[in-house]
C-alpha cells in the first residue's frame, strides 16, 4: 500500500483520476460534540437557541458550505461540485450532540474529504455558537462512518 498523494519521488501531487469511471459516490461523516450541563440547559425543541440564532441549523448551513469548498481548504483534494450534501444535527442518549453529514456525487473521485469536512465545521459552528456560556465544550470525534463507490466501500460497525 502507498500513499495516493505521492510521485515516484515521494513528492506531493494530485491524484490523477483521468482513468477513472464515473460513478455515483457517496461518504458520511460523523462528529461528536460533548456539552457541558450549562450549555444543555439551553436545549428545547430539538434545538438550542442564542442571540446568534438557531445553534443546529446554523450549523447544518455552515456544514453544507464547507462541504462545497472543500477542494479550497484541503490541497491536494479535487474541487467538486456536489450533487447533494446532507447534515443531520441531534442529540443523542448520552446528551452528546451527533453531527452526520453525508456527501454524494456523481464523479471520477468520491467525497469522503468533502463529508469530513462538512460535519468537522458544523460541529465548530456549534461550538461557536455556544462558547458565551462555556468553554467546556469539546469536540470528541470526526470519523468517516461509510462511503460507497469507486474502488471498495466502507462501512463502520
Amino acid at each position: 500500500m502507498t500513499f495516493t498523494h505521492l510521485d515516484e519521488s515521494g513528492k506531493a501531487t494530485m491524484v490523477d483520476v483521468s482513468e477513472k469511471q464515473v460513478s455515483r459516490r457517496s461518504a458520511t461523516a460523523r462528529s461528536i460534540v460533548s456539552l457541558p450541563a450549562e450549555v444543555l440547559e439551553q436545549f428545547a425543541n430539538g434545538d438550542i437557541q442564542t442571540k446568534k440564532g438557531s445553534v443546529f441549523q446554523t450549523a447544518i448551513i455552515a456544514g453544507i458550505m464547507a462541504a462545497k469548498k472543500t477542494g479550497e481548504l484541503i490541497p491536494l483534494c479535487h474541487p467538486l461540485g456536489l450533487d447533494n450534501c446532507h447534515i443531520d444535527v441531534h442529540l443523542n442518549e448520552h446528551q452528546e450532540v451527533v453531527i452526520d453529514c453525508t456527501a454524494t456525487i456523481t464523479a471520477k473521485t468520491g467525497v469522503e474529504m468533502e463529508a469530513l469536512v462538512g460535519a468537522s465545521i458544523a460541529a465548530l459552528t456549534v461550538y461557536d455558537m455556544c462558547k458565551a456560556l462555556s468553554h467546556d465544550i469539546v469536540i470528541r470525534e470526526t470519523k468517516l462512518m461509510e462511503k460507497t463507490g469507486g474502488k471498495r466501500d466502507f462501512r463502520r460497525t
